[in-house]
């Protein structure tokens, strides 16, 4: 696709194929910030895409190498998610500089993005996850602002299940193993549950887990899980 380029230099060798995509916000006060710390040798950061609030979408680093996005991660017994992911950087201030609703041009941008590299490698929904997705207990983007609904009504991620739920009366150490089943990192209970819930259950994150949380987890678990219609 049509992309603007902003070259960094941080970035080296993939080890493993690309089988993931991880949705991030920038969380700087501006978007030039975070494009500026990005494409700095001394950060030691940087994305694969970065999506501004207009739409403009800038590549910073070759899908065939590895960009530096994700930091201490896991998700499905991936723990070199940097090797195996492409990381597209969303401009939004986030939870520490004032979180806001992302616009409709960056959403759009952001939608046919995540098509194209999806189709490209042949990435599954449940492999098109957010920072707060792999790493629960570090990180909160691209947060529960972002319309993950848009991206699951093109089957471009998992959607919410809505249909059919069942409760299973799972304790709060079988939900985190039903967790840790489905992809996160259980290290921190608390974490992961709150991960969880940014994620499928946006509009209540407690850290506890309650019906809701299992009957939508379940879902999940199952095949062709529905909802976000």
């Amino acid at each position: 696709m049509r992309c603007h380029e902003a070259p960094s230099p941080n970035f080296n060798e993939r080890a493993l194929p690309i089988s993931m995509i991880v949705l991030h916000y920038t969380g700087m006060q501006t978007a030039q910030h975070a494009l500026d710390r990005l494409r700095d040798p001394a950060a030691e950061v940087s994305c694969h895409y970065f999506v501004d609030e207009d739409g403009a979408v800038t590549r910073l680093v070759p899908d065939d190498k590895r960009a530096w996005h994700a930091g201490a991660s896991h998700w499905r017994g991936v723990t070199d998610i940097n090797s195996a992911s492409i990381g597209i950087e969303i401009v939004n201030p986030g939870h520490d500089h004032g979180y806001r609703p992302f616009p409709e041009p960056q959403v759009d941008a952001v939608v046919r993005l995540v098509a194209h590299v999806k189709d490209a490698y042949e990435i599954t929904r449940g492999n098109v996850v957010g920072h707060s997705d792999i790493a629960p207990q570090r990180k909160r983007d691209p947060g529960e602002l972002f319309p993950w609904h848009r991206l699951a009504r093109l089957r471009l991620a998992l959607p919410r299940p809505t249909k059919n739920l069942v409760d299973p009366m799972w304790g709060e150490a079988a939900f985190c193993l039903a967790l840790e089943r489905f992809g996160y990192d259980v290290g921190n209970r608390m974490a992961a549950i709150m991960a969880f819930q940014r994620r499928f259950r946006p509009e209540l994150i407690d850290g506890e887990m309650d019906a809701e949380c299992r009957m939508i987890l379940l879902a999940l678990l199952l095949p062709k899980p529905q909802g976000d219609e």
